[in-house]
């Protein structure tokens, strides 16, 4: 059968799908030819590298493979003498890469790949990097399968062969046609590894493999005669051990590599001396997952081992995140959202249910966005479980608002929220709901805490002032003037806004986010970092008129501020640069990320929201944050952002965009009323100011410019109607 005529996935992950039986098999059963270059060589390597492969045999096809020596410092060094010692280095790397067989079926395919290697069947070379004269390793992992109608399938990713990555790891590996529109892709990939494999790839040495390797695997052969229903026999063996594991599924369970610090032990501990709800209030890069995963492992414990596990979080991409963590935890969740690569969760999560309730499983765990956890669906499913049930919400505060909170099952015994900023600003009703469903606060671990235990880096702290213009303050003005309007107070005296003053609250907080002076200040700040890596802009959402076009030319045209900070950035300054937005897709903002870390290839990351809750850069260094909110939350996790620790960071800088109504040098010829009208706007951005000023490296390089913007403004009386 052609491979045009197979269904065959753009992606595989190993905890969602069967490697082998789903990709491997359906596609070497027609193949003619297999190519693979892979990590390290091993003999446990080879024997995964031959499950599958039974149709390919049959078919009198062959297969290339490319793999690396383990080379420790002494053998780098011992290569590096000369070319005469290199040889045996080698040799002495491929022995030592030898293991004997744990079972049977590594018997016979130690037999298998000794037979293909004696016919012919099997070609190793072995490859390792060698550049003025010093070593590194060769890790590519690629392959390629072809069937007999030229069709080629190329693969690359994260999957190992080893059985870890297969049946432990969260591993995954894409695939792409040459039939398709990714056929440069494959092009391109078989290009690359006949270059390696012919010995042209300039960067790569490539050595046949040694012949004390084979006399090795002579020793195996036990048989002349190659088993080609081992595959069979073998699929069968692993499906009904399946079987038993899900019998057996031991549930959550805290990782023996793992060692809690103190905080987190009495976060938990907390949290069961209150039965288990509660809210763990973490700083941003303390360790909040873990510290959940713990406190779920703990109780599932003193559940005597049965408990249904709901994890919910803001987006798709901390899900994922999540997942990495929760399989490390010894559990196989269930991933639920709109595109998630498990196609069929909402079977899953059904059969889960009824199994659990039967009493046939006493564990499963689910994890979903808030959008889908509050669906109906998903609602109606969580209603029926039967038993002790744990809901774990990740940026809990989310949960405060009204179409969120209605989604909080007062049935689910077990509760804990996780938020480094739990209180909702301005929304007292909904931080109360959060109280009243999840419980008080097992743990405060603030920032300064974070920073003086060495969990996040130091930092230091630049306000720079830009001020709006004639028309933004008019336009300022008039929009609080509406907002007035759509005041009321309550009989303590409190201002209480409508859900129409709210969104007026919103326009004039985007009026204020894409204030013009910020691009020029922008422009005069970074230029001394235009050859530096490792920079964050981050942006406001709003759009604003380009102040790049100059007088006398095409008219001002509204431009989004992120837009406009990319093409100064990228065009003026020759810097090179990357929107980091929810435009881009999960694939591209991983891409981004990697080539961000590394440094030469990306400089400069310039986002809007998407980085506000749980994305994970900890390679940033500088900041500029020109949409300064003064949400709490929102601000507070921005600078959590840069202060996630890495390796050679030792501080990170920010500068933070402080938007005043008027200039401190024009403020003395403004009336005491126009000041008093738009002074709240001051006011909001002192109280931002003294927060990131509070546990800088450098309070005093704030101190003076708060004292100033205080006494121009005559802030120490700001109160009344004006303070919206």
């Amino acid at each position: 059968m052609s491979f045009k005529e197979k269904n065959i996935r753009t992606e595989y992950r190993s905890f969602s799908n069967n490697v082998v039986k789903e990709f491997y098999l359906p596609l070497l059963e027609d193949a003619v030819l297999y190519k693979r270059a892979v990590g390290f060589f091993s003999s446990s390597a080879l024997v995964e590298i031959s499950k599958g492969i039974s149709g390919l045999i049959k078919n009198n096809g062959k297969i290339l493979l490319i793999a690396s020596p383990k080379l420790n410092e002494k053998d780098i060094e011992a290569i590096n003498k000369g070319f005469e010692l290199r040889d045996s280095v080698i040799e002495r790397a491929i022995v030592n890469s030898f293991s004997a067989p744990k079972d049977i079926f590594e018997e016979k395919r130690l037999n298998l790949i000794a037979n293909l290697i004696a016919n012919g069947q099997l070609d190793i070379k072995i490859a390792y990097l060698e550049k003025n004269k010093s070593l590194g390793m060769f890790h590519e992992k690629m392959g390629l399968i072809y069937d007999n109608k030229d069709n080629i399938v190329a693969f690359t990713g994260s999957m190992n062969e080893t059985s870890t990555a297969f049946s432990h790891n969260y591993e995954s590996i894409d695939v792409f046609c040459s039939w398709t529109s990714d056929k440069e892709r494959v092009f391109a990939k078989e290009r690359a590894f006949n270059s390696m494999w012919s010995g042209k790839d300039s960067t790569l040495c490539i050595v046949d493999f040694p012949e004390i390797g084979k006399d090795i695997f002579e020793s195996y052969r036990n048989s002349h005669t190659v088993d080609l229903d081992i595959d069979e026999e073998e699929m069968n063996k692993e499906e009904k051990y399946q079987v038993l594991e899900v019998k057996r599924n031991n549930g959550p369970k805290i990782p023996d590599n793992i060692s809690l610090h103190d905080y987190q032990i009495l976060a938990i501990e907390e949290w069961e001396k209150r039965n288990y709800k509660g809210i763990f209030d973490m700083a941003t890069g303390t360790g909040k997952t873990y510290t959940g995963l713990a406190a779920i492992s703990n109780l599932y414990n003193n559940l005597e081992n049965r408990l249904a596990v709901i994890i919910v979080c803001p987006y798709q991409h901390l899900v994922e995140q999540w997942v990495e963590d929760i399989i490390m935890f010894s559990m196989k969740p269930i991933i639920g959202y709109s595109t998630s690569k498990q196609r069929d969760w909402k079977r899953r999560l059904k059969d889960a249910i009824i199994s659990f309730n039967l009493g046939v499983t006493n564990h499963f765990c689910f994890i979903t966005t808030n959008a889908t956890f509050s669906s109906e669906l998903v609602q109606n499913h969580i209603e029926r479980i039967k038993g002790s049930i744990v809901l774990v919400v990740d940026e809990a505060h989310n949960f405060g608002a009204k179409h969120l909170s209605n989604a909080l099952n007062p049935n689910i015994p077990y509760r804990l929220a996780l938020s480094a900023t739990i209180e909702r600003h301005g929304d007292e009703e909904g931080s109360q709901k959060l109280l009243n469903y999840f419980g008080e606060k097992c743990i405060e671990y603030t920032l300064k805490q974070a920073i003086d235990s060495e969990k996040l880096t130091p930092y230091f702290y630049y306000p720079i002032v830009v001020s709006l213009t004639e028309d933004e303050l008019l336009e300022y003005k008039n929009i609080t003037a509406q907002i007035f309007k759509y005041c009321t107070k309550d009989r303590k005296g409190n201002i209480k806004i409508s859900e129409t003053g709210k969104m007026l609250l919103i326009k004039r907080a985007r009026l204020v986010a894409a204030a013009q002076d910020k691009i020029k200040k922008l422009a005069d700040s970074i230029e001394k970092y235009k050859n530096d890596s490792h920079i964050l802009v981050y942006c406001g959402a709003a759009s604003l008129e380009d102040p790049l076009y100059t007088e006398g030319s095409v008219s001002n045209e509204e431009k989004r501020q992120i837009d406009i900070v990319t093409e100064m950035l990228g065009n003026h300054f020759d810097m090179k640069v990357s929107k980091f937005t929810s435009e881009e897709t999960s694939e591209e903002r991983e891409n981004i990320k990697v080539a961000f870390s590394d440094g030469r290839q990306l400089q400069t990351l310039i986002a809007i929201r998407c980085l506000d809750e749980g994305v994970n850069i900890p390679s940033i260094k500088t900041a500029f944050i020109l949409a300064s909110s003064t949400n709490p939350k929102e601000y507070i996790q921005r600078r959590g952002r840069v202060l996630r620790r890495y390796p050679g960071k030792n501080s990170a800088v920010i500068y933070d965009f402080i938007t005043l109504p008027f200039s401190l040098e024009e403020i003395g010829s403004i009336s005491e009323e126009d000041i008093r009208i738009v002074r709240s706007l001051a006011s909001r951005e002192i109280v931002r100011m003294r927060d990131f000023a509070s546990i800088a490296e450098n309070p005093s390089a704030a101190d003076q410019l708060i004292n100033d913007i205080t006494e121009a403004y005559n802030l120490n009386e700001i109160g009344g109607d004006y303070d919206v």
